[in-house]
C-alpha cells in the first residue's frame, strides 16, 4: 500500500509519490529561534515525524531537511532587550528547541540548514526574482507582485488564509486586490540588525527566499512533500510556490501537508503573544512519551484544545496500556491472549496511519489492546510467542514513536 494524506492545495486525499530510485525529499518548516517552542509547534513536528517513520516502515527512505530561521525582527527584539546580540540568541534557542524534540523521540532531520548561512544563495533568488521585471520598491523593501495565476496553481488568498496568516516584519497582509499576494524580496537595514551584501545595497532578504533556496539545494524543486502547521499556508507556502513558478516553471512541492492548530484559551498558540505552554513546561508536568501520546491522539487535521486536565487523564491512559503490556509479556503456560492479538495490532496500525495518517484510530487501537489485556482470564502471553509478539509490538512503536513495551 501507499500512504494516503490530504493535499492542501488540491484538498484531496491522494497517494504521496516520489521521483522513482530516490529517497522522497520531505522539507518541514522550521521555527524561529527567539523563544522556547510551544506545544503546538511540537504537534506539528511529531506528526511529520509520524509519516517519516511510517516511510521508513514502508522501506521508504526520506530526505528531510527542516530550516532554522536565525535572524528575523523577533529575533532582534528579543535580544535587544536581554541585551545579547542577535547570533547568541538565536544559538541558545536552537539549542533548546533541538533538545525539546529529541525528548519527544522526533527523529532528527537529515539536514537542518540556518537561514544565515544561506545568504548568497537567497542573494541570488532575489536577483533572479528581480530579471523577471516583477519586484518594486515601497519605502526601504523590495516586493515581488505575483502574475495572474490559474488557481489550481497555487493557494487561493483567501479571508480564511488571510484570518490564519503569519505576518512578516513589515509586510502586513495585503488590504487591496492590487497588492494581494505580494511578497518581500529585501530590506534595507545596516548592522548591528542581520545585514548583508544583496542586490539593493546592504539588507536581509525575505523570509520566503530561505525556504525556497534550502530546498532547492537539498532536495530539488519540486520537493516530494512540503509542510508544516496551517498558518504557513498564507503567505509563506503560498509565496515559496510563487518563487518556484516564476524560477522554475513548476510547483514548489507535488504534496502539500498542514497540521491543525493547538489552541489555549480559545486561540491559537503563539510565541509572539506568549498564549502558549512550552515543550519544557509540558513535559515537566507530565512526561515526553505521554505528552508525545496526547497529541497525537487526535487527527492532524483536528484542532486541539490544550487542556491540563486531558493530558493528564491521556498521560494515564498511556501508562495504564504500558503496565498491561509489559504484565502480558511476562507470559505463562495458561495465557489466552496471543501473539496473533499483537500481530493484529500491527496490522491495523499499519492500515491506519496509511489511511491519511489516522493517528486518532491507531492510539484508539493501542488502548483497545490494553482492555483486550486488562479482561483476560489469563493475561500472560502463551509460552513461546513471546519474541513474534515483542518483533510486532515493535513495530508498532516504530510507526508510532511512542515505547508501548
Amino acid at each position: 500500500m501507499t500512504l494516503r494524506l490530504n493535499d492542501t492545495l488540491t484538498g484531496r486525499i491522494s497517494p504521496l509519490r516520489r521521483r522513482p530510485d530516490r529517497s522522497l525529499g520531505m522539507y518541514v518548516c522550521g521555527p524561529t529561534v527567539y523563544a522556547p517552542a510551544h506545544v503546538g509547534h511540537a504537534r506539528t513536528y511529531l506528526y511529520f515525524d509520524v509519516v517519516r517513520r511510517t516511510l521508513n516502515a514502508e522501506g521508504i527512505p526520506v530526505r528531510h531537511v527542516m530550516n532554522i530561521t536565525d535572524f528575523e525582527e523577533k529575533i532582534d527584539h528579543r535580544a535587544d532587550a536581554l541585551g545579547i546580540s542577535w547570533r547568541t540568541l538565536a544559538r541558545r534557542e536552537e539549542a533548546r528547541f533541538v533538545r525539546d524534540l529529541d525528548k519527544l523521540g522526533i527523529l532528527r532531520p537529515t539536514r537542518r540548514p540556518r537561514a544565515s548561512d544561506f545568504i548568497p544563495r537567497m542573494v541570488r533568488v532575489a536577483a533572479a526574482l528581480a530579471k523577471t521585471g516583477r519586484v518594486h520598491r515601497a519605502g526601504d523593501s523590495w516586493y515581488y507582485r505575483p502574475p495572474e495565476r490559474p488557481q489550481e496553481q497555487n493557494f487561493p488568498v483567501s479571508a480564511e488564509l488571510s484570518r490564519h496568516a503569519v505576518f512578516e516584519p513589515g509586510h502586513p497582509f495585503p488590504k487591496s486586490e492590487a497588492t494581494a499576494g505580494e511578497f518581500m524580496v529585501w530590506q534595507r537595514q545596516e548592522p548591528p540588525l542581520p545585514s548583508w551584501r544583496g542586490p539593493w545595497g546592504r539588507g536581509m532578504p525575505g523570509w520566503h527566499l530561505e525556504c525556497y533556496a534550502m530546498a532547492n539545494r537539498y532536495i530539488g524543486i519540486p520537493v516530494d512533500l512540503h509542510g508544516g502547521g496551517l498558518d504557513l499556508v498564507y503567505p509563506h507556502h503560498h509565496a515559496e510556490n510563487e518563487i518556484a513558478f516564476a524560477l522554475d516553471g513548476r510547483p514548489f512541492s507535488r504534496h502539500f501537508l498542514h497540521t491543525a492548530f493547538v489552541l489555549q484559551n480559545g486561540a491559537k498558540m503563539s510565541k509572539s503573544t506568549g498564549n502558549l505552554v512550552t515543550i519544557g513546561d509540558a513535559i515537566a508536568d507530565g512526561s515526553a512519551a505521554g505528552l508525545r501520546w496526547y497529541l497525537l491522539r487526535p487527527r492532524y487535521s483536528e484542532r486541539l484544545p490544550w487542556s491540563p486536565i486531558g493530558y493528564a487523564e491521556a498521560k494515564d491512559d498511556y501508562e495504564r496500556v504500558i503496565r498491561s503490556i509489559r504484565r502480558w509479556l511476562l507470559g505463562g503456560a495458561g495465557g489466552t491472549v496471543g501473539s496473533a492479538d499483537a500481530l493484529a495490532l500491527a496490522r491495523g496500525v499499519r492500515m491506519d496511519l496509511l489511511d491519511n495518517l489516522a493517528t486518532d484510530r491507531a492510539t484508539a487501537r493501542v488502548l483497545e489492546f490494553g482492555r483486550l489485556l486488562d479482561a483476560a482470564a489469563a493475561p500472560g502471553v502463551p509460552r513461546g510467542e513471546g519474541p513474534a509478539a515483542r518483533k510486532a509490538l515493535a513495530e508498532v512503536e516504530g510507526r508510532l514513536g511512542i515505547p508501548i513495551h
